[in-house]
């Protein structure tokens, strides 16, 4: 059975990862929007890793006896100045989600909670991960600069994610 303070800190977590696909979806937004079809298919497959990531979560609360609890889901940003402003903001956005994972993780600690821990380190991982993608796209955006033609061809590449 799941702790109830468990349970609550992992439906915050559902709607911070609710809020990541969201935001996700809304940069595929706007890159379609910008002729970029290839960084909005990265960030379409991006929103999908987000809202599975909701999911282990929620069938998580599930399996161990507890209620999900669904909270509304704030708006998002819909317009970025840039491509690079963009992937700096979901850079920002990933690192702030490692903190909360972090956070849960020390309370899966606190509350002796070792199958919600083992979960955890999953994401943990994960988030080791995705700042390091993202990071790589951001340099990438960097080194392109003012090169639109480098920008088009970095789209073309990402493209190909979740195809």
């Amino acid at each position: 059975m799941i702790s109830k303070k468990m349970q609550d800190a992992f439906n915050r977590q559902i709607n911070e990862e609710m809020y990541s696909s969201y935001l996700y979806l809304s940069m595929a937004a706007y890159f379609a929007a910008g002729g970029f079809p290839g960084l909005a298919q990265w960030m379409k497959a991006q929103s999908q890793e987000e809202w599975a990531h909701a999911m282990k979560f929620f069938n998580h609360i599930v399996e161990r006896g507890g209620e999900g609890e669904l909270l509304a889901v704030k708006e998002t940003k819909k317009k970025w100045e840039s491509p690079l402003h963009a992937f700096e903001d979901s850079l920002n956005h990933e690192r702030h989600i490692s903190g909360c994972i972090d956070k849960l993780m020390d309370l899966s600690i606190e509350e002796k909670d070792y199958a919600s821990r083992s979960l955890l380190t999953w994401f943990v991982d994960e988030q080791v991960e995705e700042e390091a993608h993202v990071g790589e796209i951001v340099e990438k955006v960097k080194m392109i600069g003012k090169h639109d033609h480098l920008l088009l061809m970095l789209d073309k590449e990402m493209g190909q994610r979740g195809k």
